[in-house]
């Protein structure tokens, strides 16, 4: 059954994760380019090239199965009445690409939507994030 599934590890190829303020995500890590950009506690921006292992990209392939990021709506942003609305209010942007496919997820941190898919969303995003945190300090 998992040799079928939509979504195959042996057609991975990477994950791309934005991160920050709506109309300024400047954290940033692509996995197929190994390019990692962050703002560190004084609001520096850091670039850095960071190799995820085979194996952390496989944990965090099941993990995204586990939670059913493929079933997740790709718009999880909340309606703002203008620009300057929500401006502070993180945002994040995932994308799991394969051979064939990809799937896109963007999730605004005060999304109003489903509360399952928003768990779900937002527990993809902090086993990334937990992943290059490890990476980083090997």
């Amino acid at each position: 059954m998992v040799k079928n599934a939509p979504y195959r590890f042996a057609d991975f190829e990477s994950i791309v994760i934005k991160y920050g303020e709506p109309h300024h995500m400047v954290n940033e890590y692509n996995t197929k380019t190994h390019h990692y950009q962050y703002l560190d506690k004084n609001d520096v921006l850091i670039s850095d090239t960071l190799k995820l292992r085979k194996d952390d990209l496989l944990y965090l392939h099941r993990k995204a199965m586990e939670l059913g990021f493929w079933n997740l709506d790709n718009d999880m942003t909340t309606p703002r009445p203008d620009s300057t609305v929500g401006r502070e209010i993180p945002r994040f942007y995932v994308e799991y690409n394969y051979k064939d496919k990809s799937k896109k997820v963007t999730l605004d941190a005060d999304y109003a939507g489903n509360p399952k898919m928003k768990d779900a969303a937002k527990t993809v995003v902090d086993e990334i994030l937990k992943m290059l945190a490890e990476a980083q300090a090997r």
